[in-house]
Parts: C-alpha cells; structure tokens; sequence
C-alpha cells in the first residue's frame, strides 16, 4: 500500500470538500456526531471502567462516522444502525489500536508528570481537575506544550489507522505505520488544513462576535451562544468528514468499495 504525497493547497480542499459532503445530509451527519458523544459520555461516567472501555472504543466509532461520510460521499442511504456499523469488521483489530492509544497516552502524560508535578496525569486519567491557579502556572503550561508535541506522533499514527483497519484489512501494527507515513509525507497539506480549521473554527467566528456584540451591546451574549452552537454542529461534522475526504486523497488508488 503506498500513501500519494500531496501538495499543501489539498489541505484546504479537505476541509471545503467536507463540509459538501456534510450538506448532503446535514441532519443526519449531525445526529450521527451527537449520539457518538453522548455514547461517549455515558460510557466514561461509569467509574474505573468507563474511563478505560471509553478511549478503547474510540476507533470502533471513528470507523462508525468514517462509514456515515464514505456512504454521503457515494450518494447511499444511512441505515439506522450506522453508528455500531464499527462493532461488524476487524473488531479485535480495532480494540487493539484502542488499547495502544491508552498506554502510549498514559506513557506521555507520565513522561509529562516530571515537568508539571502530574497535574495533567491526575486530570486526564483521574478525572481530578486542580484549581485555576495550578492549570494557569508556568509549569503547566508548558507540560500541555510537551504533551503536544509527544501526542502529534501517536495521532499522525492514529489518523488513518482505524479505516485501514476496518476497509482493507491491516492489523494493527500495519496501519499504524501506514498512517503515520501518509500523515508525514504530507505534513504541509496537514499543516494549511489546520490553519483553515482555526480560521473557520475560531478566528471567523471570533470576529463576528466582536463586531455583533460592539454593534449590539444588548444581544451579544445570545448572538455568541447562537453562533457557537451553529458553529459546533457545523464545523464538528465537517471536520470528521473532512478526515475521509483526507483518507481518500491520500489513498486514492486504493478501491472505495472494498
């Protein structure tokens, strides 16, 4: 399998390629992210397991949604189960990329421990969220600029790896390295994909907001409730159908139908 190098213009085209296969069904893309959250989030408020089976699970449901956007994108009907349509191939593969993801982010946040004295180990694994004076202090964030910098290779491993898991058939080892490749040699389309994602994301709507709360001191806190939640439940399933329009421009020898 060989991963297509691309040029950097490509990153923004994920991302406006996205959001056309998101109005072919923008309701039930919608909803199909929001029962993935809600899953999630009733799955973690189960004490002890719930904080392990929820990242195990992860590329179970990615695998879900990338069906959703595959399906949009060729035109097909959604079928009700579509969100467990994860849970039908490559299971035991995808349980295994879910399992890695756990230890290896434990090993990160643990190598981040020695620079933050654990503040982020205790928050993310222990769920015991420190005060604002502890989260804001020097030493923490720089330990969230390490544990940056130490997750971007796990998720450049993790981008693709779920669908080449679920599609093609690779263990998990295999897609990991495949994923990772993809992601590198094209690291510049990555890089103009995520800057697009923080102008649409962030920096547009921040501007509005600015100027409808300057112009109209009396609405601007209900315009920015407003547009925060249009911006969410547009952007959000843009976004994960932006990850298949990647998936398909990097890997476009390879057969959709498989």
């Amino acid at each position: 399998m060989q991963a297509l190098t691309l040029p950097s213009r490509r990153g923004w085209h994920w991302l406006y390629d996205g959001f056309g296969i998101f109005r072919r069904n923008q309701l039930v893309l919608s909803l199909a992210v929001l029962g993935y959250w809600m899953l999630m989030a009733l799955i973690s408020s189960f004490p002890l397991i719930g904080q392990v089976a929820a990242p195990l699970l992860i590329p179970v449901f990615t695998v879900s949604l990338m069906n959703a956007c595959r399906l949009l994108a060729q035109g097909g009907p959604l079928p009700p189960h579509l969100l467990f349509s994860g849970f039908q191939k490559n299971l035991r593969a995808l349980l295994v990329l879910g399992a890695v993801y756990i230890v290896v982010g434990v090993v990160v946040l643990g190598i981040v421990a020695s620079v933050d004295d654990g503040v982020l180990f205790r928050l993310v694994v222990l769920g015991q969220r420190p005060g604002k004076q502890v989260l804001t202090s020097d030493s923490v964030m720089f330990g969230g600029q390490l544990a940056l910098l130490l997750f971007l290779p796990l998720m450049m491993a993790y981008w693709y790896a779920p669908m080449l898991v679920a599609w093609h058939d690779l263990s998990a080892g295999k897609s990991l390295f495949f994923s990772f490749v993809a992601c590198l040699r094209n690291w510049r389309a990555f890089l103009v994909y995520s800057v697009a994602t923080l102008v649409v994301g962030a920096l547009i709507p921040g501007v509005l907001v600015g100027l409808f709360s300057a112009l109209f001191a009396g609405v601007g806190e209900l315009f920015s409730v407003v547009l925060t939640a249009v911006t969410v439940f547009t952007l959000v399933p843009t976004l994960y159908a932006s990850f298949y329009v990647s998936y398909r421009d990097v890997f476009v020898t390879i057969d959709e139908n498989v």
